[in-house]
């Protein structure tokens, strides 16, 4: 069977990976001129296990109430004269109640143990290297409060098996010595030493060169104009490529993994996807000072920023901004990045040699990701995953895979959509 792959980020090739291991003919389309080149070129660098908890959760609404206002905040957000916008907010406001935020935690966490497992087995089988440094990733925790909720987070950590323990001030600079300038501010840590980091971006290049290698073909620089429809099915993909020729691309099955343009691109299908854009932000900066710089990759609860250490760089990412499809770099934005950056390990990387770059996450609101079929047999989903989608790429398409070969997921307490969702 010919599928086709819409999208070449981290979703898209470890889709086209696990598909054509399990023996489907792949063909992908992207309009960029190789892969990975925008959500996924520079995120925070975590495979984050150990923190399943969506943005919608209880304490979500007060925590942005607080943050209203402010510019450099986490989460921003910038109202647009648009419906999509409104509708989205008002449904993450409902996935915020308790036992929708329990649900959605317990479904992330099951496939993000999965998704780590199969990372594990595809860097073994293939030999890709990606900057990636098995140390864990260790969360900071500046007041009694929020270090109190770490303590209660890890008892639905262990019920699925993810190994993490709170840890003092002291035990947290011995897992990583670079915070010892932090010792009078830090309240504690939560280390868990089973999670990874690693560049994305340079993951999604090695494997679309393998997957190009084991057949895979990649139609760069071809930009979808529509998604042709006939009867109940879908029939074709209408492009055009870089001379602005048309054509149309045919296969027997598709799959979306458009991020967050997809929703716009299936809508004339009658599929309404609860995915929005939720920009995010990353600095680049080369390493200074090694003995200043972190190793361990850094989740800072309070700010909602990550720090992990790639080869010779720092990569330090954060803030969620629904400010609809604007890629604009915003300095302040990036300024509050810089600020902690320079502020909790000064001189340990080249601010002045620094990296910016925003990219838009396609969330849904729930935070889960869109993993099935849609209501044409013809056409899947493997999208939504926002902040997620580093974690749970390869656990992600491995289900799909599993799904469009008829066998059952290895996830079992995913929430996989069916034909009729």
């Amino acid at each position: 069977m010919h599928v086709i792959v819409l999208g070449a980020g981290i979703t898209g090739v470890t889709t086209a990976w696990y598909l054509t291991q399990a023996g489907f003919d792949v063909s992908v389309i992207d309009r960029e001129p190789e892969a990975a080149l925008e959500t996924s070129f520079a995120n925070g660098g975590q495979i984050s296990v150990s923190h399943p908890e969506p943005w919608a959760n209880p304490a979500a609404p007060l925590t942005a109430l607080r943050w209203l206002g402010r510019e450099d905040a986490p989460l921003l957000l910038r109202p647009q004269l648009d419906a999509a916008q409104w509708r989205w907010v008002l449904a993450f406001l409902h996935e915020c109640l308790p036992h929708r935020s329990r649900r959605n935690t317990d479904a992330i966490a099951s496939l993000a143990v999965h998704s780590a497992e199969r990372l594990r087995a595809l860097r073994a089988a293939t030999g890709i290297t990606y900057d990636h440094l098995e140390r864990g990733i260790l969360h900071l925790f500046f007041s009694a409060k929020e270090f109190g909720h770490a303590r209660e987070r890890l008892g639905v950590l262990a019920s699925h098996g993810i190994r993490a323990e709170t840890c003092g001030p002291a035990d947290c600079i011995r897992i990583e010595p670079a915070l010892a300038g932090l010792s009078a501010a830090l309240v504690g840590g939560l280390y868990a030493p089973d999670d990874e980091s690693g560049d994305a971006h340079r993951f999604t290049q090695a494997l679309a060169e393998r997957a190009r290698e084991a057949g895979v073909r990649f139609h760069f620089r071809t930009t979808v104009s529509r998604i042709a429809r006939l009867g109940g099915r879908v029939d074709g993909i209408e492009v055009t490529d870089e001379a602005g020729r048309p054509g149309i691309l045919k296969a027997d099955a598709y799959v979306l993994c458009f991020g967050s343009y997809g929703a716009r691109l299936v809508a004339p299908l009658g599929e309404r996807l609860p995915i929005y854009p939720v920009k995010g932000y990353s600095v680049t900066v080369p390493v200074a000072d090694p003995s200043r710089a972190p190793c361990v990759s850094l989740t800072d609860e309070s700010r909602r920023i990550v720090c992990s250490r790639l080869g010779d760089r720092l990569r330090v990412a954060g803030t969620a901004e629904l400010s609809g499809f604007d890629t604009a770099l915003h300095p302040e934005r990036c300024r509050s990045i810089l600020n902690w950056l320079d502020s909790r390990f000064p001189g340990a990387g080249d601010t002045e040699k620094a990296q910016m770059w925003a990219g838009l996450r396609p969330a849904t609101p729930s935070n889960l990701p869109l993993i099935g079929r849609s209501r044409l047999p013809n056409l899947w989903y493997n999208t939504g995953h926002g902040t997620l989608g580093w974690t749970l790429a390869c656990g992600s398409a491995d289900s799909l895979a599993d799904l469009m070969s008829g066998r059952r997921p290895k996830v079992a307490a995913f929430p996989f959509l069916a034909s009729d969702n």
